[in-house]
């Protein structure tokens, strides 16, 4: 089995660490965290360092592959840039729950996280580096650019477009067609009838949007 390094060790990353180890591609031979010492745990799997150390760890571990669990949107894609920098050639790989439902004719982008419950229905695209929370949804012909999320039980109409690093709040629903901007944030709860310009916050039912946002802004 292909050992995989996880970059992260929170709340989030012990649900990827689940994933994983449900689907049962790949081995986990430690985890990755700047901010916690070496030797630390999380379940079972230590601490093995943080990013600048994984040329070294492919070496010395014979890794395969790394999935960044970072939860907020734009922080994941400072640590895939990072990553990249370091190694160009080694490869992101996706976890995917088994209790998913991925319809026909779905792509799915490296490094994307889809958790337990969710429904991709057929014709979607989902870029790299995206998280479909718990019991989010997906209709059909809709699409996820790279680096944006849905937090559980999100639930997205057929024909809709997610811009990168848009994130859509717990509960939020988007009726068929909306298109949400780059670097947007709808909150939980909200009901989207029309659609969302980039940088923006909006939430409600329907949602309006709130105020404009910069790229980076922490939402989680």
């Amino acid at each position: 089995m292909k050992k995989i390094v996880i970059v992260g060790s929170s709340g989030h990353a012990k649900v990827v660490i689940d994933i994983v180890e449900h689907e049962g591609k790949y081995k986990i031979a430690g985890l990755l965290d700047r901010f916690k010492n070496i030797g630390e745990k999380t379940f079972d799997y230590e601490i093995l360092g943080q990013e600048n150390d994984i040329p070294l760890l492919i070496k010395k571990l014979g890794l395969s592959g790394v999935l960044v669990a970072i939860g907020d949107n734009f922080t994941r894609a400072k640590t895939v840039s990072q990553i990249i920098e370091l190694c160009p050639d080694f490869p992101f790989v996706n976890a995917v729950h088994p209790n998913s439902s991925i319809g026909r004719d779905v792509v799915i982008g490296c490094g994307t996280v889809i958790m337990a419950g969710v429904s991709v229905n057929p014709s979607c695209s989902i870029g790299s580096h995206c998280l479909l929370n718990t019991n989010s949804s997906l209709d059909h012909d809709s699409s996820m650019e790279s680096f944006s999320s849905l937090a559980p039980q999100a639930c997205i109409g057929g024909s809709c477009r997610i811009g990168a690093y848009s994130a859509i709040g717990i509960g939020a629903s988007l009726i068929h067609g909306i298109q949400i901007g780059k670097h947007s944030v709808i909150g939980a709860g909200s009901t989207v009838l029309k659609n969302i310009e980039s940088l923006k916050v909006a939430y409600g039912s329907p949602a309006k949007i709130v105020r404009e946002r910069k790229e980076g802004e922490k939402y989680l």
